[in-house]
């Protein structure tokens, strides 16, 4: 399982842009876009962790994991929203309840993580899972809504939008289930403990199997926050 860190370094570094731009589009444009921006926004404020050495105290990786939880489920209600609209026409709210109900959920959920004892490497791990099991689950949810979605909008400029934010949902997938794949066998431990462990067994077929899905989980992370940010970039152009 290479150890690939800087390409941790590099890809919140693109969810970084990825997630201001999403959030300077979504201040900028109409509120049918504002629960989509902020659930990508808040991506980078999930991932963001690992180049922080200084946010790896358990309650603060415990609130990583359940902001990247809360960013898919307000994903999800973004494109559900987009859905109604592409066949009303008609998108109800403000900007200021989806900011407003966002930053309530994620200071409760920080609320909840203070007042109980500080989490153990096993609890994380279990947090860790859920959210990964969340995005697996919800990422296949998204990717039907945006073929819905595409069915309403073909034929015009938005069209290539929502083919882009396909690409994006098929990367995450691909990025979050490698990574719940380790971690339901196992094998998400400190990657040479995994392969020593691995390599006394002497199974090499289950050892390709870890170093090929810990490296899918690297570079689908990558590509995902490049074709966030390419996405957002386009879309902001043609709405402006």
């Amino acid at each position: 399982m290479p150890d690939f860190v800087w390409l941790d370094v590099v890809a919140v570094t693109f969810w970084l842009l990825a997630g201001g731009l999403s959030l300077y589009f979504s201040i900028g444009n109409a509120r049918i876009w504002t629960s989509i921006s902020t659930g990508f926004f808040l991506i980078f404020v999930s991932e963001g962790y690992l180049v922080a050495p200084w946010a790896h105290a358990p309650r603060l990786m415990a609130i990583h994991s359940i902001v990247g939880t809360i960013a898919i489920m307000v994903l999800t209600h973004g494109f559900q929203e987009y859905y109604v609209f592409s066949r009303t026409l008609e998108a109800g709210g403000s900007k200021l309840a989806v900011y407003l109900t966002t930053s309530v959920v994620v200071l409760a959920s920080v609320v909840f993580l203070l007042i109980n004892p500080a989490p153990s490497a096993t609890v994380l791990r279990n947090i860790r899972i859920i959210e990964n099991g969340n995005w697996v689950f919800l990422s296949l949810i998204n990717l039907d809504m945006i073929r819905k979605i595409y069915a309403q909008v073909r034929g015009t400029p938005m069209a290539r939008g929502f083919v882009a934010f396909a690409l994006v949902f098929a990367l995450v997938f691909l990025w979050r289930g490698s990574e719940l794949y380790l971690q339901v066998y196992a094998w998400d431990g400190a990657w040479r403990e995994v392969l020593a462990a691995l390599g006394v067994a002497g199974d090499v077929k289950m050892l390709g199997r870890v170093v090929f899905s810990s490296t899918v989980h690297r570079v689908a992370g990558l590509a995902a926050s490049v074709s966030v940010g390419a996405t957002f970039l386009y879309l902001f152009r043609l709405l402006r």
